[in-house]
């Protein structure tokens, strides 16, 4: 609230209604999918905004129970204790503590950056696959067939094989739903189009008494004050036994919000940036345990639509808190009518949202080896219990990472027919060998993942040219060389004394990077290439080095 200004107010409380409309539907929902009781959403909902509003530095970011993680710790914690049951409510609060305490340490350690392990192609990957288990999962109570497969693909077949016994009458409400949310959307996302739903569905359970005709209902919201109390663990190796889960989790909450504080940066972003917020999400989480909820996080939608509804400020957090137990207050029980089936419909819209078609176009457009990445991604969370494929699509990311460094794109490069400049053969513009010259390119840091590759392909771009004509003179360069380690530099060197040994002259050029260019000197590269052979671009040391140049 720091520089806070009443002109504000109106767009605040503007703002805080919209958010409040969209909010109630989705954590209700969402709550649902956690394998919770509807109101446990609610709660999620006004812990996390009060928290972000006391200790966060976004201004629009808004908190609570989200689609994103709310399928990952059901579908683990529901493989060990029965969803729903004492226990799983008890070791799902404590989940929310240990994700709490994890970001707490993420956000005073300033480790943000550790959400930059994650590449966009897996993450877009996996959050597919949390997609399509969130709408496979809802299938059988939008079209009201029952089935006892709790495995995506063994309830997706178990649907196909029952959809001859599907409740018309539950259909129609949860098909309706979702178009409705659907259709409104698309025409603004101010419009509450899953409220106006919910309330429809309801009306007409009501009216029409369709409870008679099988249709399963959501039932009165018992909402009360909840009293703050510690989940109630048996023995203290459950909490080891989670552990994992809650580092899973913390990660995803990470991500997401790391993604949300750089997609809506406020005005007068605060010192402490994306740490305090996730200090703030993990305080967040820490009280939804401890209120008998479940682990929170950052929701990319509802942050949207506060910012585009003119949001100023985390006070429209808190007057849509407000407005939450109004509204909780009188229409509590008229969730006695909302069929489950309403439900079901938004949370087929949310996952739908989750699944990044978008992205994945660009990134087909962009490299289709990456697509695989998406498809890998995607595989491993449908496929495999959520936990382990989770844990598998961060470690093929971290991998796809490894592999850029390994096998760097390193080129040689050639020079533009009647310039100075130096390019690679891409065909965008014409470029001529110059006789018994090779000018090389390593497009990485050279450490000791990488030297023997690097000095493979310098050797093989010397072999190449030499089989034209002799090779006199070998220019490396250097702008892509970031960094070099000792294991590097020793390469380095004995390439260079190679070259050297077949009458080879060696010039470095461009070593821009400062870390790059401190570890040449500390090693002794600089000494052994020789000031006289160390140029501010590659056409200088060409015109110095080489007859043709001069």
């Amino acid at each position: 609230m720091r520089g806070y200004r009443p002109a504000w107010l109106a767009n605040d409380a503007i703002a805080g209604l919209v958010l409040v409309a969209i909010a109630i539907p989705e954590q209700l929902a969402t709550a649902r999918l956690a394998g919770f009781p509807p109101d446990a959403g609610l709660y999620a909902f006004v812990v996390a905004t009060v928290a972000f509003a006391a200790l966060g530095a976004n201004r629009y970011l808004s908190a609570g129970a989200d689609s994103t993680i709310a399928p990952i710790f059901a579908a683990s914690l529901g493989a060990v204790v029965a969803t729903g049951s004492a226990g799983y409510l008890a070791d799902a609060g404590a989940l929310a503590l240990l994700v709490g305490a994890i970001l707490a340490v993420v956000g005073f350690a300033r480790a943000g950056w550790l959400a930059d392990l994650l590449s966009v192609p897996v993450t877009v990957g996996f959050l597919a696959g949390i997609a399509f288990r969130i709408v496979v999962g809802q299938l059988p109570a939008l079209f009201g067939i029952a089935t006892s497969a709790h495995v995506p693909l063994a309830v997706l077949a178990d649907v196909v094989v029952h959809l001859r016994d599907a409740n018309p009458v539950t259909c129609a409400l949860g098909i309706g739903v979702l178009v409705v949310t659907v259709v409104c959307a698309r025409i603004s996302e101010r419009i509450p189009g899953a409220l106006l739903g919910l309330i429809a569905s309801g009306i007409a359970v009501a009216a029409l008494g369709l409870q008679a005709r099988g249709v399963a209902v959501l039932g009165k919201l018992d909402v009360r004050l909840p009293v703050p109390h510690v989940p109630a663990i048996a023995h203290p190796s459950q909490l080891l036994a989670i552990a994992p889960l809650a580092v899973v989790v913390a990660a995803v909450c990470v991500l997401q919000t790391s993604a949300v504080a750089r997609s809506f940066p406020g005005e007068t972003p605060a010192a402490d940036g994306v740490d305090a917020d996730f200090v703030a999400l993990g305080v967040g989480n820490a009280l939804a345990g401890l209120v008998g909820a479940f682990p929170v996080d950052a929701s990319p939608p509802r942050t949207a639509l506060v910012h585009g509804a003119g949001g100023r400020s985390q006070l429209s957090g808190l007057v849509a808190v407000a407005a939450l137990f109004a509204i909780v207050a009188f229409f509590a029980g008229f969730a006695a009518y909302v069929p489950e089936a309403a439900l079901a419909g938004v949370l087929v819209t949310i996952g739908a949202r989750i699944f990044r078609i978008g992205d994945m176009r660009k990134i087909v457009r962009f490299s289709l080896n990456e697509i695989y990445l998406v498809l890998a991604g995607a595989l491993l969370v449908i496929v495999l219990p959520i936990q382990t494929g989770m844990l598998l699509a961060i470690a093929l990311s971290l991998a796809h990472g490894v592999t850029l460094v390994m096998w760097p794109a390193s080129t040689q490069l050639f020079r533009v027919a009647d310039t100075t400049i130096w390019w690679p053969p891409t065909g965008e513009k014409k470029t001529v060998e110059i006789p018994g010259v090779v000018v090389f390119s390593p497009a990485a840091p050279i450490n000791f993942t990488n030297a023997d590759f690097v000095m493979k392909k310098l050797s093989a771009a010397v072999a190449a040219s030499s089989a034209r004509a002799p090779v006199t003179l070998c220019v490396i360069e250097a702008s892509g060389m970031t960094d070099i380690d000792y294991t590097g530099s020793q390469a380095l060197q004995a390439a260079i004394a190679e070259l050297r040994a077949r009458h080879v002259e060696v010039a470095l050029a461009r070593l821009i990077a400062t870390r790059a260019r401190a570890a040449a000197e500390r090693s002794g590269l600089l000494a052994l290439v020789g000031a006289d052979h160390v140029f501010l671009s590659v056409e200088e040391a060409f015109e110095t080095l080489h007859p043709a140049g001069s």
